[in-house]
């Protein structure tokens, strides 16, 4: 199965993309500014077409896309993501005149897309969302905030998640395409612990009408979990290839790294850290493929499978990151190691699209579900 065993062909583009990544786009990375969007990069993205590949594939495709990348150069790989999610509302629930005027742009890196759920007071509880869609006889105004965006506030467009009160919690909310040029639009950016962009927007009174609306008023919750549930577990996918760069990078130093009159692999101690962190790894690894089969397959269980991809994944690279810093010693504090950076990086996915208890809580509500249906 596709899910547990890669194929030669996978395989081998797999390792394409790694190379590529490492190449070609971590130049274009480095010359990026830190919290900043990187448009080259973008551009590049689109060139080679991958920006093509994430509109235009199944869950297991993304999860190889996302992980080769995250392996060579994890800016590309976000920049690479954040597309996706910003975009895939508008593919799955746009109409024609949305994908056309936007779509072609952000799959060649020209046009920077933004997912805009998460508020000041509405993180891990999106349901909670204040972002208040008001009518005003043609359509609405937008009155409110959001904060922890990605891309913000340099995207083009927005999809945004508001109230529009057709019922409370969930139900009432309604995803809008909002262009970053719409007055009472405004943005900042946040400086973050993660050198990707994130901002914060502040909507007053920012004029919507129906042909803004993604899907149906009302029905924007649905819209959110839609794109949320394809990439959950390529989130998972994410960190599975910053495990496996860490793992790498410290396979090669306890290798050739002599201390105690031999080198550092022959210490029973290190020699069973790196086997837990590859047994963790590989394990996390199967489990997001996993999970993008079940997706790709249209199982009805796939709610509880990305939470699980996604939870396993992203602590068991923070479990590996961590302690890879600490097996390379303080070099690896140094600005600019690789480990500092995979470091840094790391820490934000155990939080961002579900925090891992957000996930947790996911798998236990599918778990009890299927008890009380028996």
């Amino acid at each position: 199965m596709a899910g547990f065993a890669l194929g030669g062909e996978e395989e081998e583009w797999c390792a394409q993309l790694r190379a590529l990544s490492e190449r070609r786009l971590r130049p274009l990375a480095e010359k990026g500014e830190p919290g900043r969007v990187n448009r080259p990069l973008l551009a590049e993205l689109g060139e080679i077409g991958l920006l093509e590949r994430v509109f235009g594939s199944g869950a297991l495709e993304l999860c190889l896309l996302r992980e080769s990348l995250a392996y060579g150069c994890t800016e590309a790989e976000t920049a690479l993501a954040l597309q996706g999610l910003g975009g895939h509302p508008v593919l799955r629930s746009g109409s024609a005149a949305q994908r056309e005027r936007w779509l072609p742009g952000v799959r060649a890196g020209r046009l920077v897309a933004a997912f805009a759920l998460s508020e000041p007071g509405a993180g891990s509880d999106a349901a909670a969302l204040a972002l208040e869609a008001a009518p005003d006889g043609t359509g609405w105004r937008l009155e409110g905030a959001k904060c922890w965006i990605s891309n913000a506030p340099e995207a083009d467009f927005y999809t945004v998640f508001a109230r529009t009160g057709e019922a409370p919690g969930a139900k009432g909310i309604t995803a809008f395409l909002v262009p970053a040029d719409r007055p009472g639009l405004t943005g900042e950016a946040l400086d973050m612990l993660s050198p990707h962009p994130i901002g914060s927007l502040s909507f007053a009174g920012v004029p919507v009408g129906r042909e803004d609306v993604l899907g149906a008023p009302g029905q924007g919750f649905r819209v959110a979990m839609e794109t949320l549930n394809l990439f959950r577990p390529s989130v998972g996918a994410f960190a599975v290839g910053m495990a496996r760069a860490a793992l790498d990078a410290t396979l090669a130093h306890t290798a050739g790294r002599t201390a105690f009159g031999g080198v550092l692999a022959d210490l029973q101690a290190v020699a069973h850290r790196v086997a837990e962190m590859a047994t963790r790894t590989e394990a996390a690894r199967l489990l997001v493929y996993a999970a993008a089969g079940a997706y790709d397959s249209g199982s009805p269980d796939v709610p509880r499978r990305a939470a699980m991809a996604k939870l396993l994944a992203t602590e068991t690279a923070q479990y590996v990151v961590d302690h890879a810093v600490q097996l390379h010693g303080a070099a690896a504090l140094r600005r600019g190691h690789l480990l500092e950076h995979l470091y840094r990086e790391v820490r934000a996915p155990r939080i961002y699209e579900g925090a891992s208890e957000v996930q947790r809580g996911i798998i236990a509500k599918e778990l009890y579900r299927g008890v009380a249906a028996r």
